[in-house]
């Protein structure tokens, strides 16, 4: 039996290696920041530490045990530094891997064709594709600005920025997070329902990569 080149799957190797890697780095990364928000919350362990060592007989200042209750959360933020310089590794090989992919499936040639069908051609029946591929588009710039403001964050010291400057990058990261949330439910929510209607073997696509003339 003839094997079927990479290039003419729907979903290339590298493609389904990026969606699958990218998706457990995010999920680790918002990992730590539930953690850091619950179970690590300085304020809560500040106090749970203070109340431990009374019934040993020691006793510490607030400061002292916030001080304890920091260390245990920064322990958390260096492992969410490392997911997020996976992030940024994926992020660059995810667009440098965009210009080995086969023209019918690259993705820039894939945005142009549903934009022409819908605005050029009038085909009302494209717009939902568009609207998909609208959504990863913001999808990307969203991930983008999570890198930068990350990396940025992360090397504030070397880059010489100021505190407050610093201060608004993490708003923005921050907020960069909660969109990508936001996505991960649309997301989920789009491929449950097109699973259940005229768009099954999805999730199957994205594991085997699917027949490109399918």
């Amino acid at each position: 039996m003839k094997s079927v080149d990479n290039n003419q799957k729907k979903y290339p190797a590298t493609i389904r290696f990026w969606h699958w890697a990218n998706s457990l780095v995010i999920c680790g990364s918002l990992l730590t920041v539930l953690l850091n928000s619950t179970l690590f919350d300085v304020r809560d362990n500040a106090t749970y530490i203070q109340g431990e060592l009374v019934k040993s007989n020691v006793v510490i200042t607030t400061e002292q045990a916030r001080s304890v209750a920091h260390s245990l959360e920064d322990k958390v933020w260096g492992i969410h530094i490392y997911f997020g310089y996976v992030l940024a590794a994926l992020f660059l090989f995810r667009i440098i891997s965009e210009f080995f992919r086969a023209k019918k499936t690259n993705f820039g040639n894939v945005l142009k064709e549903s934009w022409v069908l819908y605005f050029t051609k009038k085909v009302k029946s494209s717009r939902h594709e568009l609207g998909i591929k609208l959504a990863y588009v913001v999808f990307y710039v969203v991930l983008f600005l999570m890198v930068i403001t990350g990396l940025s964050i992360a090397f504030d010291n070397e880059l010489g920025l100021t505190k407050s400057f610093s201060h608004s990058l993490k708003e923005v990261h921050g907020f960069c997070m909660y969109l990508i949330l936001g996505f991960i439910v649309l997301h989920l929510g789009g491929v449950f329902m097109a699973e259940r209607k005229d768009k099954k073997g999805i999730v199957s696509d994205m594991i085997g990569g699917g027949n490109l003339n399918g």
